[in-house]
């Protein structure tokens, strides 16, 4: 499932073509992609026709695009009116295991797999077309409301940020690329947690858009055991596997992010490489690097983990004897 940095590239690549557009028609070509628009196809469309993109915004794996219509923001429920200049509705985008939303000329024969075709006004030499695909069909799109940040600040990472927030996203904290992220907050409740602290990174309600692969490698950058218990995990520590995270996001995204077969791919169709540069994750039976370069033989080792793999290096990730799940 693409994590933060393949959704942000996503988002970088949307926000070039379609922020400013407006869309001019929809085909749903398969109604099991729309099928968290509550009122169906018709509505979906019907909502969408005529509304100009405001923008692209992301918090965490969440992905949501504020419309206008008629030059007004549009007010769906929302925090949003014609009098606010707040948008009060948005293009909610969930990709899924295998979701992806493509730029195509009309020219552009159908992807197999399409299941949502968005006509947009002309620019120029730009694609006519956002084309929303998905071989498993996890995921999908939907209209949905907007609704006030309960801290006061943007949404999310966005061009022209705002103080709103799509409803479906309002209960994920921030995540680490975030400029309005609190340390203080994050720590604080950190250590309020008594579980293992690859468990509390994969918690979205804690810190969001860190997901199995990111998680695997900030622990590793950080020399920390996924099964460190959080209640005893010192501020340097904390502070040392968050700017990890940070880090190892921030490299993602100059590669395009974590691309293992061709469902992940951005907005032009291309697959990102960082997979080459992963130093934990999938690993299991190589070299640890670091220990390589500090000419010590260590074997990377997977464990089962919350139904999922986890990927150490018994060396500099020893596990805690206290360790927790």
């Amino acid at each position: 499932m693409p994590e933060l940095p393949e959704v942000e590239v996503v988002r970088r690549g949307l926000v070039n073509w379609v922020r400013g557009r407006t869309i001019t028609g929809v085909d749903v070509v398969d109604p099991r992609s729309v099928r968290r628009h509550a009122l169906g196809p018709e509505d979906f469309a019907g909502d969408l026709e005529g509304a100009k993109v405001l923008d692209v915004v992301r918090r965490g794996k969440f992905l949501w695009m504020p419309l206008q219509e008629d030059g007004a923001p549009r007010a769906h429920g929302g925090s949003g009116s014609a009098n606010s200049g707040v948008p009060g509705v948005a293009l909610m985008a969930h990709l899924g295991m295998s979701g992806q939303l493509l730029m195509q000329d009309s020219s552009a024969p159908d992807e197999k797999h399409l299941k949502i075709r968005l006509r947009l006004s002309p620019a120029g030499t730009m694609p006519e077309q956002l084309r929303f695909v998905d071989q498993r069909i996890f995921g999908g799109l939907f209209v949905t409301t907007l609704v006030p940040t309960d801290d006061g600040g943007p949404g999310g990472i966005a061009e022209d940020p705002v103080p709103v927030i799509a409803e479906e996203a309002s209960h994920i904290a921030r995540d680490p690329l975030d400029p309005h992220f609190s340390f203080d907050t994050f720590y604080r409740r950190l250590r309020k947690r008594k579980t293992g602290l690859k468990r509390a990174l994969l918690d979205q309600g804690l810190v969001s858009g860190i997901g199995n692969i990111y998680a695997d490698e900030a622990l590793w950058r950080a020399k920390l055991h996924y099964a460190r218990p959080t209640d005893t995990l010192r501020r340097a520590d904390a502070e040392r596997v968050l700017a990890a995270a940070r880090d190892v996001m921030t490299d993602a995204l100059a590669a395009g992010g974590t691309s293992f077969d061709s469902l992940y791919v951005n907005v032009n169709g291309a697959s990102g490489y960082f997979e080459r540069s992963l130093n934990a994750y999938g690993r299991e039976g190589e070299e640890c690097r670091r220990c390589a370069a500090a000419g010590i033989r260590s074997i990377l080792k997977r464990e089962q983990f919350m139904n999922r793999s986890s990927y150490t290096c018994p060396v500099c990730q020893p596990r805690p004897r206290n360790g927790r799940w």
